[in-house]
């Protein structure tokens, strides 16, 4: 049998720590108590036998510091190390966590010189390196089960241990997908302030360009009016009033100066309050021209581009800005807004537009507002006839055909069923096993915490009760209620 593994865990004496798994089997953990004037060091083997009995507080402190460790090793491929170093990863510290950069360095800062913190976009943790290993030991010390709140409000327990390096993969260099052109400070606060006030939120139901309330946002059309159950257009029955008067003059300075070629007559005001969004989506080929633009009013907010081919590309849309889509951008990529309250932005930027790059080093968050967006087009009146020449962003021919998106011009195609169970369990193989294969570590990473709603269903369930946990994914309600039987599936 193989000797027991020793590992430190740094224990303070004043915390309050959330219940956690048990330790790993064939563990021997060494576990060194803060106290205001001494430490005691109190050594336990692997059957958790020890000269010196841990507090309550402390054992469940000791679980979720051992269980951090190995979710980053499980999941993410991060090992961490029993000695000390310059380099630290904070668990719960990261962007996913909505702990911004300026709020993490502030904590960390008041250790010593902070020389580096990368904070990967969208996962629960950080790496921090300082200038000296004391330095990076008094955090590990001093830090390790500190209890800071969110912007939301939300306790957060941050957990530390060494690693070699702090280091990230980034992503490579991203450009603009073609055909699409981001116009900062395209209006005056003063127009901002006019268009916003222009929308009547409040109309009566009587009135025909009166607002929608759909799942993720509130919208209100002008000119014509979309209908979402089918992407269209009625191109025979547009609304009384056309576009709102003072839109009018804005427009018409835009044909001047170049940014759009033709003159809208439709528009759909959006407005998103924070945690709002809108699903991934190419505009109806058939229901407008080539050219759609979008006026950002009231807030910032990033929007995702992506590509068939799988390349996705985060822009800043700062306020008062406009958005131009033509070309590829328009009738090839998809845009949308994922809904949450935060987004990751580039620090060193402010509020200016752009990508958003993988640079970790200048990564953090910015808490969305209430933003509101005028998206003109113009209502296309014949059919489709678009046509992409040449290459597609570096992707080659297999995309260089818009007809193969277009709706008027994709060949519709009969539903095909599977012919044999051979060729049902191929499919299943692709479509299902090979792409929960290929999301798994992303998805387990970033749903890390249980639902509360759950974890209080669990809670109060009889002693002996059998649960069956259809599609547990990465197992987080295992242990919750160690007096229940639990049946999972994946």
């Amino acid at each position: 049998m193989a000797a027991p593994r020793r590992v430190d865990v740094l224990v303070p004496s004043a915390a309050s720590w959330d219940r956690v798994g048990e330790a790993a089997e064939g563990e021997s953990t060494r576990v060194v108590r803060t106290q205001p004037e001494s430490r005691r060091s109190i050594a336990m083997d692997s059957n958790h036998q020890s000269n010196y009995k841990l507090s309550k507080t402390e054992k469940k402190f000791l679980r979720k510091q051992i269980k951090a460790r190995h979710t980053l090793l499980r999941h993410e491929g991060i090992e961490t190390v029993s000695y000390a170093t310059q380099s630290l990863i904070v668990a719960n510290g990261g962007l996913g966590n909505r702990v911004s950069r300026n709020q993490l360095l502030q904590v960390l800062e008041k250790c010593g010189l902070v020389d580096a913190l990368l904070m990967p976009p969208n996962k629960p943790y950080s790496f921090v390196r300082y200038k000296t290993v004391e330095e990076s030991k008094k955090a590990y010390d001093t830090l390790n089960g500190k209890e800071i709140v969110d912007d939301l409000g939300q306790k957060i327990i941050l957990y530390l241990n060494f690693v070699e390096k702090a280091q990230w993969k980034e992503l490579g260099l991203q450009a603009l997908p073609p055909g699409l052109m981001v116009i900062e400070e395209i209006i005056s606060s003063e127009d901002e302030k006019m268009l916003l006030e222009s929308v009547n939120w409040t109309e009566d139901t009587d009135n025909q360009n009166f607002q929608k309330s759909l799942k993720h946002r509130t919208v209100k059309h002008f000119g014509y009016e979309f209908h979402y159950e089918n992407n269209h257009v009625d191109k025979d029955k547009p609304l009384p009033g056309g576009l709102p008067d003072i839109c009018d003059s804005i427009l018409e300075k835009w044909l001047k100066e170049g940014f759009i070629k033709h003159k809208p007559d439709q528009l759909t005001v959006n407005q998103y309050e924070p945690g709002h969004g809108i699903p991934a989506h190419v505009d109806t080929h058939s229901a407008f021209e080539d050219e759609i633009v979008s006026l950002s009013l009231g807030a910032e907010i990033v929007m995702d581009f992506k590509h068939p081919g799988g390349v996705t590309v985060p822009i800043m849309l700062p306020c008062r800005s406009l958005l131009v889509m033509t070309g590829e951008s328009r009738y090839l990529w998809t845009h949308g807004i994922t809904p949450r309250k935060f987004d990751t932005v580039q620090a060193s930027r402010g509020h200016k537009s752009g990508i958003i790059t993988g640079d970790v080093e200048d990564l953090t968050l910015s808490k969305r507002g209430i933003r509101t967006s005028f998206t003109f087009r113009k209502v296309r009146q014949t059919p489709c006839n678009c046509k992409l020449p040449g290459f597609s962003f570096g992707f080659g021919p297999a995309f260089a055909c818009y007809p193969l998106v277009c709706d008027s011009q994709m060949k519709e195609t009969p539903t095909s069923f599977p012919e044999s169970d051979k060729e049902a369990s191929q499919l299943e193989q692709e479509y299902v096993h090979q792409v929960y294969e290929e999301i798994a570590r992303h998805f387990s990473s970033t749903r890390h915490t249980p639902w509360p709603h759950i974890v209080e269903f669990l809670k109060a369930l009889p002693s002996g009760s059998l649960v069956a946990d259809i599609g547990c994914g990465n197992g987080k309600y295992l242990g919750i209620n160690k007096e229940l039987y639990m049946a999972n599936w994946l």
